[in-house]
Protein backbone atom coordinates (compact mmCIF):
# COMPACT_ATOMS: atom_id res chain seq x y z
CA UNK A 1 0.00 0.00 0.00
CA UNK A 2 1.59 3.43 -1.39
CA UNK A 3 -0.25 7.11 -0.41
CA UNK A 4 1.14 10.04 -1.44
CA UNK A 5 1.90 12.46 1.91
CA UNK A 6 -1.31 15.19 2.05
CA UNK A 7 -0.27 18.67 1.91
CA UNK A 8 -0.29 19.71 5.76
CA UNK A 9 1.57 16.91 6.53
CA UNK A 10 4.92 19.14 4.77
CA UNK A 11 4.30 22.46 5.72
CA UNK A 12 6.34 22.57 9.05
CA UNK A 13 8.79 19.60 8.43
CA UNK A 14 10.11 19.63 4.75
CA UNK A 15 13.24 17.35 4.08
CA UNK A 16 13.98 15.89 0.51
CA UNK A 17 12.99 11.85 1.13
CA UNK A 18 13.87 9.10 -1.32
CA UNK A 19 10.73 8.35 -2.55
CA UNK A 20 9.07 6.44 -5.58
CA UNK A 21 6.30 8.50 -7.83
CA UNK A 22 4.71 5.65 -8.60
CA UNK A 23 4.40 2.21 -7.18
CA UNK A 24 6.38 -0.21 -8.83
CA UNK A 25 4.49 -2.59 -11.29
CA UNK A 26 7.45 -5.78 -11.60
CA UNK A 27 8.31 -6.69 -7.84
CA UNK A 28 5.75 -9.38 -7.96
CA UNK A 29 7.57 -10.80 -11.42
CA UNK A 30 10.94 -10.14 -9.88
CA UNK A 31 9.75 -12.41 -6.91
CA UNK A 32 8.47 -15.02 -8.64
CA UNK A 33 12.49 -15.15 -10.85
CA UNK A 34 14.06 -14.82 -7.47
CA UNK A 35 12.14 -17.70 -6.07
CA UNK A 36 13.15 -19.75 -9.29
CA UNK A 37 16.38 -19.35 -8.30
CA UNK A 38 17.35 -16.05 -10.65
CA UNK A 39 19.36 -14.32 -7.68
CA UNK A 40 20.03 -10.77 -9.64
CA UNK A 41 16.31 -10.80 -9.92
CA UNK A 42 16.88 -10.37 -6.19
CA UNK A 43 19.20 -7.87 -6.79
CA UNK A 44 16.96 -5.62 -8.66
CA UNK A 45 15.12 -5.67 -5.56
CA UNK A 46 17.78 -4.53 -3.52
CA UNK A 47 18.86 -1.65 -5.90
CA UNK A 48 15.16 -0.53 -6.04
CA UNK A 49 14.85 0.04 -2.44
CA UNK A 50 18.28 -0.13 -0.50
CA UNK A 51 18.68 4.24 -0.76
CA UNK A 52 14.94 4.57 0.23
CA UNK A 53 15.52 2.04 3.31
CA UNK A 54 18.57 3.39 3.94
CA UNK A 55 17.47 7.08 4.05
CA UNK A 56 14.63 6.58 6.53
CA UNK A 57 16.69 4.46 8.76
CA UNK A 58 18.91 6.87 8.95
CA UNK A 59 16.86 9.47 9.83
CA UNK A 60 14.74 7.45 12.61
CA UNK A 61 18.56 5.49 14.10
CA UNK A 62 20.67 8.69 13.58
CA UNK A 63 23.61 6.88 13.04
CA UNK A 64 24.75 6.08 9.13
CA UNK A 65 26.79 3.31 10.17
CA UNK A 66 24.11 1.14 12.21
CA UNK A 67 21.52 2.29 9.80
CA UNK A 68 23.82 0.37 6.81
CA UNK A 69 24.31 -2.75 9.30
CA UNK A 70 19.63 -2.85 9.34
CA UNK A 71 19.57 -2.14 5.48
CA UNK A 72 21.83 -5.38 4.68
CA UNK A 73 20.46 -7.55 8.32
CA UNK A 74 17.13 -6.68 6.95
CA UNK A 75 17.97 -7.95 2.94
CA UNK A 76 19.64 -10.59 4.13
CA UNK A 77 16.31 -11.85 6.12
CA UNK A 78 14.23 -10.72 3.24
CA UNK A 79 15.99 -13.49 1.03
CA UNK A 80 15.75 -15.56 3.20
CA UNK A 81 11.99 -15.38 4.01
CA UNK A 82 10.84 -14.40 0.70
CA UNK A 83 8.92 -17.54 0.57
CA UNK A 84 6.56 -16.42 3.44
CA UNK A 85 5.66 -12.93 1.17
CA UNK A 86 2.24 -13.58 0.27
CA UNK A 87 1.30 -10.13 -1.37
CA UNK A 88 -0.88 -9.08 0.97
CA UNK A 89 1.09 -5.64 1.29
CA UNK A 90 3.19 -3.91 -1.08
CA UNK A 91 7.18 -5.55 -1.06
CA UNK A 92 8.23 -2.72 0.66
CA UNK A 93 5.69 -2.51 3.33
CA UNK A 94 6.77 -6.31 4.12
CA UNK A 95 10.67 -5.08 3.56
CA UNK A 96 10.85 -2.15 6.11
CA UNK A 97 8.72 -4.54 9.00
CA UNK A 98 11.49 -6.82 8.69
CA UNK A 99 14.10 -3.45 8.95
CA UNK A 100 12.37 -2.25 11.78
CA UNK A 101 12.01 -5.58 13.53
CA UNK A 102 16.00 -5.88 13.09
CA UNK A 103 16.35 -2.25 14.18
CA UNK A 104 14.48 -2.66 17.25
CA UNK A 105 16.41 -5.54 18.19
CA UNK A 106 19.97 -3.65 17.39
CA UNK A 107 18.33 -0.60 19.30
CA UNK A 108 18.27 -2.97 22.89
CA UNK A 109 21.81 -3.95 22.28
CA UNK A 110 23.71 -1.33 20.61
CA UNK A 111 26.44 1.48 22.24
CA UNK A 112 24.49 4.99 22.72
CA UNK A 113 23.87 6.16 19.53
CA UNK A 114 25.39 9.09 17.62
CA UNK A 115 24.02 12.55 17.51
CA UNK A 116 21.49 13.23 14.40
CA UNK A 117 24.08 16.17 13.25
CA UNK A 118 26.79 13.64 13.64
CA UNK A 119 24.97 11.03 11.40
CA UNK A 120 24.25 13.78 8.82
CA UNK A 121 28.24 14.70 8.69
CA UNK A 122 29.36 10.89 8.24
CA UNK A 123 25.57 10.32 5.82
CA UNK A 124 26.23 13.10 3.35
CA UNK A 125 24.01 16.06 2.74
CA UNK A 126 20.40 15.56 1.98
CA UNK A 127 19.47 15.57 -1.55
CA UNK A 128 19.31 19.32 -3.61
CA UNK A 129 16.75 20.03 -6.29
CA UNK A 130 19.41 20.56 -8.93
CA UNK A 131 16.87 24.38 -9.45
CA UNK A 132 17.60 25.68 -6.12
CA UNK A 133 19.76 29.10 -6.06
CA UNK A 134 22.74 28.81 -3.34
CA UNK A 135 20.62 30.58 -0.97
CA UNK A 136 17.56 27.97 -1.58
CA UNK A 137 20.17 25.63 -0.62
CA UNK A 138 21.63 27.17 2.40
CA UNK A 139 18.17 28.07 3.56
CA UNK A 140 17.63 24.29 3.11
CA UNK A 141 20.58 22.94 4.77
CA UNK A 142 19.64 25.26 7.56
CA UNK A 143 16.39 24.21 7.75
CA UNK A 144 17.40 20.29 7.40
CA UNK A 145 19.78 21.03 10.44
CA UNK A 146 17.14 22.83 12.89
CA UNK A 147 14.60 19.72 12.41
CA UNK A 148 17.57 16.88 12.98
CA UNK A 149 18.04 18.95 15.89
CA UNK A 150 14.88 18.79 16.69
CA UNK A 151 14.05 14.73 15.67
CA UNK A 152 16.61 13.42 18.04
CA UNK A 153 14.84 14.64 21.16
CA UNK A 154 11.92 12.71 20.12
CA UNK A 155 11.42 9.10 21.26
CA UNK A 156 12.18 6.26 19.49
CA UNK A 157 8.14 5.38 18.96
CA UNK A 158 7.37 9.04 18.17
CA UNK A 159 10.42 9.32 15.58
CA UNK A 160 9.19 6.19 13.61
CA UNK A 161 5.64 7.34 13.16
CA UNK A 162 7.21 11.19 12.23
CA UNK A 163 9.74 9.59 9.63
CA UNK A 164 7.98 7.50 7.73
CA UNK A 165 4.82 9.86 7.52
CA UNK A 166 6.20 13.33 6.57
CA UNK A 167 9.94 12.06 5.10
CA UNK A 168 8.96 8.92 3.45
CA UNK A 169 5.35 10.11 2.45
CA UNK A 170 3.46 6.55 4.12
CA UNK A 171 -0.02 6.54 4.94
CA UNK A 172 -1.41 5.81 8.22
CA UNK A 173 -2.29 2.36 6.76
CA UNK A 174 1.19 1.90 5.61
CA UNK A 175 2.71 2.74 8.70
CA UNK A 176 0.48 0.89 10.57
CA UNK A 177 1.61 -2.43 8.93
CA UNK A 178 5.48 -1.20 9.28
CA UNK A 179 5.22 -0.62 12.89
CA UNK A 180 2.53 -3.82 13.62
CA UNK A 181 0.22 -1.07 15.25
CA UNK A 182 -3.66 0.13 15.01
CA UNK A 183 -3.97 2.62 12.79
CA UNK A 184 -5.69 4.95 15.44
CA UNK A 185 -2.27 4.29 17.74
CA UNK A 186 -0.35 5.24 14.82
CA UNK A 187 -2.85 8.75 14.35
CA UNK A 188 -2.44 9.57 17.92
CA UNK A 189 1.51 8.82 18.36
CA UNK A 190 1.77 11.22 14.94
CA UNK A 191 0.03 13.96 16.46
CA UNK A 192 1.94 13.56 19.66
CA UNK A 193 5.40 13.82 17.66
CA UNK A 194 4.12 16.64 15.37
CA UNK A 195 2.99 18.75 18.70
CA UNK A 196 6.59 17.83 20.44
CA UNK A 197 8.52 18.21 17.44
CA UNK A 198 6.62 22.09 16.94
CA UNK A 199 8.25 22.83 20.66
CA UNK A 200 11.32 21.21 19.71
CA UNK A 201 12.11 23.35 16.88
CA UNK A 202 11.00 26.51 19.36
CA UNK A 203 13.96 25.74 20.89
CA UNK A 204 16.57 25.02 18.96
CA UNK A 205 15.38 28.84 17.21
CA UNK A 206 15.52 30.21 20.58
CA UNK A 207 18.72 28.80 21.59
CA UNK A 208 20.26 30.16 18.00
CA UNK A 209 19.28 33.78 18.94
Amino acid sequence: MRCGSAPEARNFLSIPGVQDSEPVNDDARLIEETLAGNSAAFGQLVQRYQDRLYNTLVHVIGSPEDALDVVQDAFVQAFVKLESFRGRSAFYTWLYRIAFNVAATQRRRRRPVLSVDHAREEGGDEPVDPDQGPLDHLEQEERCRQVREALKVLSDEHREVLVLREIDGCCYETIAEILDLPVGTVRSRLHRARLQLRDELKEVLMGEK
